[in-house]
Parts: C-alpha cells; sequence; structure tokens
C-alpha cells in the first residue's frame, strides 16, 4: 500500500540539506582561493595550543578524560531526548491519563540522570588533582 506524500512537506528538509552543502562548497573553495599558500618547515609542525609538540602522539591518556568525556555525551544526547518529549506534552490534555504518564516516565528519566551525575560526582570524575 502506498501513502501519499506532500511534496512540499520535504522542501524545507531539502532547503537545509542544500543550504548546508552550499556552506561546505563556499568555504572550502573561499579557502582555497583567498588563504595563503605558503609552506614550509614551521608551517608543516603539528599546532598544539601553541606549545611545540614534544614527544609521540601516541602516549596513553588518564581514563578520567574518557570518563569524563562519555558522562558528557551521556547528559547530552539526554537533553535531546527532552526536546520532542516536551513538544509531545504540551500538546496533551493535562487532564488526560496520558498526561500523567508522560510526566511520570520524565519525571524517572530525569531522577535516574540526577542519580548518574551524583553518582559520577561522588566516583570523582569531575575532580581534576
Amino acid at each position: 500500500m502506498f501513502l501519499a506524500v506532500d511534496a512540499n512537506a520535504y522542501l524545507p528538509i531539502l532547503l537545509l540539506l542544500v543550504m548546508a552543502i552550499g556552506f561546505v562548497v563556499v568555504n572550502l573553495v573561499a579557502t582555497h582561493l583567498l588563504g595563503p599558500s605558503r609552506s614550509g618547515a614551521e608551517k608543516g609542525i603539528a599546532y598544539e595550543s601553541g606549545m611545540n609538540p614534544i614527544g609521540t602522539a601516541r602516549k596513553r591518556f588518564n581514563v578520567r578524560f574518557y570518563v569524563l568525556a562519555m558522562t558528557f555525551l551521556v547528559f547530552d544526547v539526554e537533553i535531546i531526548f527532552l526536546y520532542p518529549w516536551a513538544v509531545t506534552f504540551t500538546k496533551l490534555d493535562p487532564q488526560s491519563h496520558e498526561a500523567g504518564l508522560f510526566l511520570a516516565r520524565i519525571g524517572f528519566f530525569i531522577a535516574t540522570s540526577i542519580i548518574a551525575y551524583i553518582y559520577a560526582w561522588r566516583k570523582g570524575v569531575f575532580r581534576w588533582d
């Protein structure tokens, strides 16, 4: 069974894709045409916050860097999940059973996020000493 799809519904997505691709192409072309093209020994060195690179780049990092990055990603993804919930929740009837269920689900979601944050804090994930 085929569903009738309105082509105008996809125009904003197409416009956004064209704008994104256009932005990338314009920046790459402008950088190539307008940017300096000098090369040399100093220009070929890796730039690390104004410091000369010393030693190998294949050294081991403390696991805290990775744990903090993963914690950031978890909370970032949780915030992304809150947006569709908020859009849907505002369209529900406040007196309906679904509204209470939606509120209970997001309350559980936020409570588990807070518990995870407190757990990470107590484990010392956010300490840099």
